[in-house]
């Protein structure tokens, strides 16, 4: 661990033991310095600034957006060397995943689901925060007992991620890929093949997407998984409240969960409540409505505003995230100071499929769109179980790519997917209409036969 990143622990375990006292103080530095940096070194924020007073408080800065920060991606960053177009191409070149971006930055792109691809980068500062804030978030969770757990199981780490694109799990797998302790599965596989992987490499800590997890539970509730790592980490999906007891019991392990983004790698950790406890030393959350007018704890929220205090190269400054969140009104159980919040707008909804003369299949949400994700020309899709063996993609083409063309691409590598997992028979058809928003403001990437409702209106 590098001196810094060592120094900065240092600083966060003073943080939370002097409580929000002492986060809310560093919080308020932060924010004044980045403030600063940002409207001395990127143009955009000097212009969208320039009519606020010097010290102005946060909730009086205007609100960013993803689709306006991206179509002035070359006045936002803070480097003038970094160019939209350079990170576009480095983005769009599978074999640069996990190498920095212009010698320096790491690059992660997210899928689209407010309606706009981002491509995010992360400075070395950034990724130094980073580095802390999961070394406080490990030291809350793991006794001494599961420390010992984990060394006796050679300290492996196997990671079940998309197979490519630029996610910042990927990245950091790349990173890690070579050496023997760590593990880096595709999501995209069957089940069987990544259950056998699994009990093959025998992982002390796993860390699989939300939806996955539920999927193993299941696999070793059915006796076919015999891996028992001691710790699980899920992340990137929300689950009932009962599926993470299932998880633990099932795998016979302690289960956590993360809340975070690319635009913040850091923002949140789950405690043993089942709740998020956001980094508030480095980060800061906003609940508000659709005015983006606050809303109290205990509400749920319309979006949220993120402030990410930690990266210099793309200052994220009051950033509508699209998350609808409550936050605990009163102090959580566990202890922990850092203000508690669950979201609302994320859930993890599996696709179960019959499969003649035999067992069902159950797919998880995330092999189907991040396969797609990386489909060249697909600005935006959603995937729609629209009958027990049936599947309907509404897709918008990016400017100047033949619609026609990009389905031949969608159906052919959906329909590949599909036979891998057995499903041959599920048929695959092109909607006619585009994809649809939630009540969020967001665009769900799989959509089940039945699917629940956010905020009384359906989620499709």
């Amino acid at each position: 661990m590098k001196v810094s990143t060592l120094r900065l622990l240092a600083d966060a375990r003073r943080a939370k033991k002097g409580g929000e006292r002492a986060m809310a103080a560093r919080q308020r530095t932060r924010l004044a310095e980045l403030v600063a940096w940002a409207r001395a070194r990127s143009p955009y924020y000097r212009r969208l600034y320039r009519d606020l007073p010097a010290e102005a408080e946060l909730t009086a800065l205007p609100v960013t957006r993803k689709s306006e920060l991206m179509a002035a991606f070359d006045d936002w960053v803070t480097d003038p060397a970094v160019t939209f177009e350079a990170a576009r191409a480095f983005a769009d070149d599978p074999a640069r995943i996990g190498q920095p971006f212009a010698g320096r930055y790491t690059l992660t792109t997210t899928s689209g689901t407010t309606g706009t691809h981002g491509i995010f980068l992360q400075d070395a500062r950034s990724a130094e925060v980073t580095g802390a804030m999961l070394a406080r978030m490990l030291l809350g969770w793991l006794s001494v007992r599961d420390v010992a757990r984990i060394a006796r199981g050679g300290g492996r780490m196997a990671l079940v991620a998309p197979a490519g694109g630029h996610f910042a799990s990927t990245v950091a797998a790349a990173r890690l890929r070579g050496r023997r302790r760590v593990a880096v599965l595709s999501v995209q596989q069957p089940l069987d093949e990544l259950v056998a992987q699994l009990d093959a490499f025998r992982p002390a800590v796993l860390a699989p997407y939300a939806s996955v997890g539920a999927l193993l539970a299941g696999a070793a509730e059915a006796g076919r998984l015999r891996a028992r790592p001691a710790l699980v980490v899920l992340s990137a999906e929300g689950l009932p409240a009962p599926e993470y007891a299932r998880i633990a019991a099932a795998l016979g392990a302690k289960v956590r969960t993360s809340y975070a983004c690319n635009e913040c790698p850091f923002l949140s950790y789950g405690c043993s409540e089942n709740w998020m406890h956001l980094n508030a030393d480095w980060a800061v959350l906003e609940p508000v409505d659709e005015r983006y007018r606050p809303v109290p704890p205990g509400q749920g929220s319309h979006t949220v505003l993120l402030t990410n205090l930690a990266n210099r190269v793309q200052p994220i400054l009051r950033y509508d995230l699209g998350d609808a969140v409550v936050v605990r009104p009163d102090a959580c159980p566990c202890g922990d100071p850092g203000p508690a919040v669950r979201v609302q707008g994320r859930a993890a909804d599996l696709l179960t499929f019959p499969r003649p003369g035999g067992d069902p299949v159950t797919l998880a949400p995330l092999p189907l769109a991040t396969l797609l994700e990386a489909v060249p020309g697909l600005e935006l899709f959603q995937i729609v179980q629209s009958g027990p063996d049936a599947l309907r993609v509404r897709m918008r083409p990016a400017p100047g790519v033949d619609p026609d063309v990009l389905w031949r691409r969608i159906e052919t590598r959906l329909g590949e997917l599909l036979v891998r997992h057995g499903l041959g028979h599920v048929s695959v058809g092109r909607a006619a209409e585009p994809p649809r928003q939630g009540a969020g403001g967001k665009y769900r990437a799989v959509i089940p036969a039945t699917a629940p409702t956010t905020h009384g209106a359906a989620i499709e």
